[in-house]
């Protein structure tokens, strides 16, 4: 007997052996039209549908929780003691399970984050480095914000920063 002629025996006796003794199928059992006595086309069409939609639901929720650590990531703003001018900032924050790292301004004038701590409670973020002026002379940085708009990828941190000579604002967004 060839293979495609023993499946389809098999498939005829799976769907007899669904018929109640009076001949009738039983509820919801396979006829030999190859759908269900109750719902047909449409219930499949509609279960896949919703299945999907939660598939794609679940998948969204998914992506959202991989985020990652929330100081994470390039950021870009300013900062400066006048309201008028204020100075551009770069920041580079890098979390590698444990503690958080990063630099102040990569490049000629880079500033390496010496102590960084995140808050979970209110989500304020201090940071701590300190820098050379051109004199040799040490200044000590200190920034305190709080992030804002922690849902979003584009997320931003305000606050103020202060060294020995001179304090001020600053803003940042990641990038």
């Amino acid at each position: 007997m060839p293979y495609d002629a023993l499946l389809i025996g098999l498939a005829h006796i799976h769907v007899d052996s669904d018929r109640r003794p009076d001949g009738r199928h039983a509820a919801g059992a396979m006829t030999n039209r190859g759908r269900a006595d109750q719902g047909g086309p449409i219930v499949r069409a509609l279960t896949l549908i919703l299945a999907l939609v939660a598939g794609g639901l679940t998948a969204g929720t998914t992506a959202v929780a991989q985020e990652g650590h929330p100081l994470k990531g390039s950021w870009i703003g300013e900062w400066g003691p006048a309201k008028t001018h204020s100075n551009d900032l770069l920041v580079v924050i890098n979390w590698d399970g444990k503690a958080i790292t990063g630099i102040i301004n990569p490049g000629t004038d880079n500033i390496s984050i010496k102590s960084a701590t995140l808050v979970p409670e209110g989500w304020v973020v201090r940071i701590e480095a300190d820098a050379k002026e051109t004199s040799g002379a040490l200044l000590s940085y200190t920034l305190e914000g709080t992030i804002e708009n922690l849902a979003l990828a584009s997320r931003s941190i305000s606050g103020t920063w202060k060294n020995q000579r001179e304090s001020g604002k600053f803003t940042l967004v990641r990038q």
